[in-house]
């Protein structure tokens, strides 16, 4: 059946294309879009007419990067999102623990606290979580997803003890010659890594309830930002149920890639039952508000008020408290290196989480001492070799405007995690001063000197909320109402590209979606207004009323 979409403002978001007045739908591809008329000649006997009613029909949103089964295990967690001390966190976790009737010793995961925002000013520490759940072993997950928290049954389960060392790239806190439950990076990915997974039949329940959740922000391809070993067998399950609906590109943990590789060889870089593998995933550094992302200068001295310095000295103080601390890197040269060498070599797509700009420049110097390496050896293109996996810099929030012309030369397609300036602008400024918080997700600096940059929300580190990301691009406002760096806003027009057309080629899909296009898969978000009329301060309250993915409604306000 043939499907007519009609009476609405169809944005095709080709350049120079004008609006469309008709839409033509068949077999999940666009066949005609143009003139009322000349579309409507095109339809067959049988056409299903779908009426906007004025809306507005624009091209799917694209999520550049998240992480699908964190979005999903978040529905099983206890949500600290609210919380606001220690007192309101272990409330939430009791709470949770009754009204769920957990047995003592299951595990208890809780998750999206942010010491920022607690009157504690502190990461809390095992002795804390064990009043939440003294006879459960508990962790929590700070919201930035880079740190986190155990309590002492869980230590012990884990054979935490002084003793423990961390690993490269990451911080186990010791006080008194004992583990006071608090992690950094590779050392609290790891330990995390060890907790036992809910049951298969939980994880089904949490993958359709992720899936409506990125379908009611417009989104119909998804990413699973990380694939490690442990989550095969969940993939595996997912596809042989048969209830994916969703474009899904996962990215391979380059430490960790046989058993995904093995699992999925018909998937890479092809698309089977909606999961296609895009290639591999690195971690270069940690997280500006949590202090530990890579930089090459240091970050401000933290300087509470009398309250919160009185709160604070009741806990102990990481490392990152220290005067002329710099965050620090989780792999060495060689290590990254050999990561690009390996991607470059199998022709594998290459996502490098860089959010500090000394990450970003080991990133750039890794690539182009491979890139000279390839050169010096290729007959085809001696010198200065470029390879073609589109590498890609995820968040790139502390990129340097003087780093810009490098990504350019390299063909680094930043995705910025631009909705940072709202829900973490303020601490930026406290981090790094005024100045330097500006530049944040320089998106207008990028536009300007030619380089294809996409957008993304971290998933499950806020909402996948692209309205709210087109508003933050737009305007560059903070949680407190402050304008951080005016001259990086971009318009409409070139956010609207990031999250749809710059979406598609970052994953070598510009000839499958991101613009209105016939041939094109009919991926399409439909909007309550269009976002190219609205004025800048009403943009991210545009709704969302419904999502479609080929011929297919997902999701309907």
């Amino acid at each position: 059946m043939d499907i007519l979409f009609e009476n609405g403002t169809i944005r095709t978001l080709e350049r120079n294309s004008p609006d469309a007045q008709a839409l033509l739908v068949r077999n999940g591809r666009i066949a005609a879009v143009g003139g009322r008329t000349a579309v409507e000649d095109q339809t067959g006997i049988d056409v299903r007419r779908v009426d906007l009613a004025g809306r507005t029909l624009l091209p799917a949103f694209l999520d550049a990067h998240s992480h699908f089964t964190a979005c999903a295990s978040h529905t099983m967690e206890v949500d600290l999102g609210g919380a606001g001390s220690f007192e309101d966190m272990i409330t939430c976790i009791r709470q949770y623990i009754e009204d769920k009737k957990i047995p003592e010793g299951k595990w208890v995961t809780a998750s999206g606290y942010d010491h920022n925002r607690l009157k504690e000013h502190s990461h809390p520490r095992r002795k804390v979580l064990d009043q939440a759940a003294p006879q459960n072993p508990l962790i929590l997950k700070h919201q930035s997803g880079h740190m986190g928290v155990f309590n002492t049954m869980a230590l012990n389960l884990l054979s935490v003890t002084g003793q423990t060392q961390a690993p490269q790239g990451g911080v186990i806190e010791m006080e008194g010659g004992l583990p006071t439950g608090y992690m950094e990076e590779n050392a609290f990915l790891g330990f995390q890594g060890r907790i036992p997974m809910p049951s298969a039949e939980d994880f089904l329940t949490a993958y359709g309830r992720a899936q409506e959740l990125y379908a009611s922000y417009g989104i119909t391809t998804v990413q699973e930002g990380l694939m490690a070993s442990q989550l095969v067998p969940l993939y595996q399950m997912l596809l042989k149920s048969g209830l994916l609906k969703l474009d899904l590109i996962s990215f391979m943990d380059i430490r960790d890639s046989d058993a995904a590789r093995t699992a999925f060889e018909s998937h890479i870089k092809n698309y089977k039952g909606h999961m296609k593998i895009g290639g591999y995933k690195m971690f270069l550094d940690g997280s500006p508000q949590g202090r530990t992302a890579w930089m090459r200068t240091p970050y401000l001295p933290e300087t509470p008020d009398a309250e919160e310095k009185a709160q604070a000295d009741a806990f102990p103080r990481t490392r990152a408290a220290k005067e002329d601390y710099c965050g620090y890197n989780t792999l060495e040269d060689s290590q990254v290196k050999e990561n690009i060498l390996k991607a470059e070599l199998e022709d594998k797509q290459l996502l490098a989480h860089c959010n500090g700009d000394r990450a970003a420049e080991q990133y750039m110097d890794m690539l182009e001492t491979v890139y000279r390496e390839l050169g010096s050896g290729n007959s085809r293109k001696p010198g200065f070799y470029r390879g073609d996996i589109r590498p890609v810099m995820i968040h790139a929030q502390l990129l340097g405007l003087d780093q810009l012309e490098r990504v350019k030369k390299l063909g680094i397609i930043p995705s910025f995690f631009l909705a940072h300036v709202y829900h973490w602008g303020d601490i930026h400024v406290r981090n790094f001063g005024q100045e330097r918080a500006g530049r944040i997700s320089p998106a207008a600096s990028a536009l300007k000197e030619g380089i294809c940059f996409t957008l993304h929300q971290d998933s499950p580190v806020i909402m996948p909320d692209m309205m709210e990301t087109l508003w933050c691009a737009v305007n560059r406002r903070s949680r407190e109402g402050k304008v951080l760096g005016p001259e990086e806003r971009i318009p409409m027009w070139d956010a609207l590209k990031a999250v749809t057309v710059n979406g598609a080629y970052q994953y070598f899909e510009e000839n499958e979606k991101g613009t209105v296009t016939p041939g094109k898969k009919a991926d399409f978000v439909v909007l309550e207004q269009n976002p190219l009329e609205t004025g800048a301060d009403e943009i991210r309250n545009i709704r969302v009323l419904a999502t479609i993915k080929e011929d297919r409604l997902l999701w309907k306000a």
